[in-house]
């Protein structure tokens, strides 16, 4: 391995490890508010925002293995997206049959910090040359995040002005259908890399 890739190895995995814990501790921040808010949106973004931490960690691991791992924790990760989405329609399922509260000024707070946080992810992992399939299907994450923020916005801005629930639930939805699109979309390009692979051995 070259100097030139020892040095890019390295500024990935210190990237990495930032987003890492800005992703952990925002996903704290997310179920902290969305049980005091009551806030469908906000919990399905803390679970998003742990399953990025988990896939972070993966793609932390495959840094220092070959391309048949980072295929594989690619692969990991666009499972993770569908499973974490089937999760939050169970959720948004249950509140829209039992009913909830949510509270406008703690959704659009929460989604306020975490949308700088985000984007810090966001513009970190971009800055990023050459990106592998796990460190697109990181930004992938990140990206999704990011608009998932503003739809928490709009909507807490709606339950304040309506005083009812549907627009968190709207979200909490749209926040599962976005994670849906996201996994096939990690998946499609994990398959992808792992053919051109094939292909290069063959």
């Amino acid at each position: 391995m070259t100097a030139s890739r020892n040095g890019q190895v390295s500024d990935e995995r210190r990237t990495l490890w930032i987003v890492l814990l800005l992703n952990a501790a925002i996903a704290a921040g997310f179920f902290a508010t969305g049980l005091i808010g009551d806030s469908s949106a906000l919990i399905a973004n803390g679970v998003d925002n742990l399953s990025d931490t988990a896939v972070y960690a993966l793609s932390l691991v495959a840094l220092s293995h070959g391309p048949v791992w980072k295929t594989r924790a690619a692969t990991a990760s666009g499972v993770m997206l569908l499973l974490f989405a089937i999760g939050i329609l169970l959720d948004v399922g249950r509140r829209y049959i039992q009913g909830s509260e949510p509270i406008g000024p703690t959704m659009m707070a929460m989604s306020a910090v975490a949308a700088v946080v985000n984007y810090i992810c966001l513009r970190l992992l971009q800055r990023i040359k050459q990106p592998d399939v796990n460190l697109r299907a990181a930004t992938t994450f990140s990206f999704n995040d990011f608009i998932s923020n503003g739809g928490i916005l709009i909507a807490g801005a709606l339950v304040l002005w309506l005083g009812t629930n549907w627009p968190d639930l709207v979200v909490g939805l749209a926040t599962a259908l976005i994670a849906i699109k996201g996994g096939i979309e990690i998946l499609r390009d994990a398959r992808a890399e792992s053919k051109s692979d094939e292909d290069k051995t063959a």
